[in-house]
């Protein structure tokens, strides 16, 4: 925990608009909890802005959340804020849909498996007996369907690529971990610009899903254990990482990654994740995610 003189920066990001009266607002209630705020520095004028402060981040987390109902708001050291890497979610996180779902659908079956999904994400029923479930179902399809939904379904969520882009620019790693499935993720790899991958391999027969997943399933623990063993070969120190998803499955990795000292990012996520993480996105898109590493926008990698 940092002591109280310690500098440290909130950052506030709006959908739409932030005015004056929203920074004023945000540093009186910095101020009324015995906090003092400093210097504002616009990233991006009249939607991103970091407002510097002397005090404790739990306090000032506290103090800003009657705010989060307009902007997302930030907290953290003012130190190594540019992560040197990124370990992400899939399944509405990267992309907007999820992906058993949409292949469900080519079976018939999407409102069944989808409300397990559901269920899943939101921590009611255990992660691999869901899958296995849900995979179970679709025995029969066949593996063309994949390419299929991958090419008619399957798109980045707005900021995708310009997130991993501009954090490699600088150097960064982009991981991604998935309870999805090798195809799609391998797929999502190229189009969002990751540097590696886990995922989950589906069983197939011939040309037809066996429905079963093959191997060991890529599930909460592994996605940490995923995020601790690519810091250690890639010697990023802990306070260098960013971890993001939606769903209580990507809990154990926000945690970590919020333990080492980084952030750890609920994305319009449900509300098991977004209790445990330390940067809620109910508003923006993922270049929230840059706005909060301290990027303007004039340094967005784009295109």
């Amino acid at each position: 925990m940092l002591s109280a003189s310690s500098t440290n920066v909130a950052t506030l990001i709006a959908a739409d608009h932030l005015d004056a009266g929203m920074l004023s607002e945000a540093a009186d209630r910095l101020r009324d909890a015995g906090l003092e705020p400093g210097e504002h520095d616009w990233l991006e004028l009249g939607i991103a802005v970091d407002l510097q402060f002397e005090g404790k981040i739990e306090a000032a987390r506290d103090a800003l959340r009657g705010v989060e109902n307009v902007v997302d708001v930030s907290v953290q050291p003012s130190t190594n804020r540019r992560k040197m890497l990124l370990v992400s979610d899939m399944d509405s996180t990267i992309i907007t849909v999820e992906c058993i779902d949409e292949l469900a659908d080519y079976a018939g079956i999407k409102a069944e498996i989808a409300e397990i999904t559901e269920r899943a994400m939101q921590g009611e029923l255990d992660f691999e007996g869901a899958l296995r479930g849900r995979v179970a179902l679709l025995k029969g399809l066949h593996r063309d369907t994949i390419q299929q939904c991958i090419d008619e379904r399957v798109r980045l969520t707005p900021g995708a690529d310009i997130l991993l882009k501009t954090m490699r620019s600088w150097g960064a790693h982009g991981l991604l971990v998935s309870g999805g499935f090798t195809d799609f993720v391998a797929a999502v790899v190229d189009m969002a610009g990751f540097d590696s991958m886990a995922a989950n391999q589906l069983g197939i027969s011939g040309d037809y899903l066996d429905g079963t997943v093959d191997g060991e399933i890529v599930d909460a623990r592994e996605k940490a254990r995923q995020l601790h063993q690519a810091r250690q070969q890639l010697g990023v120190a802990p306070e260098l990482v960013l971890a993001a998803g939606d769903g209580a499955n990507d809990m154990l990795m926000v945690e970590a990654a919020i333990e080492g000292g980084g952030i750890g990012a609920a994305y319009r996520a449900k509300a098991a994740l977004e209790a445990k993480a330390n940067f809620a996105i109910r508003h923006n898109d993922l270049t929230a995610l840059l706005f909060a590493q301290g990027v303007r926008r004039t340094e967005w990698v784009m295109g």
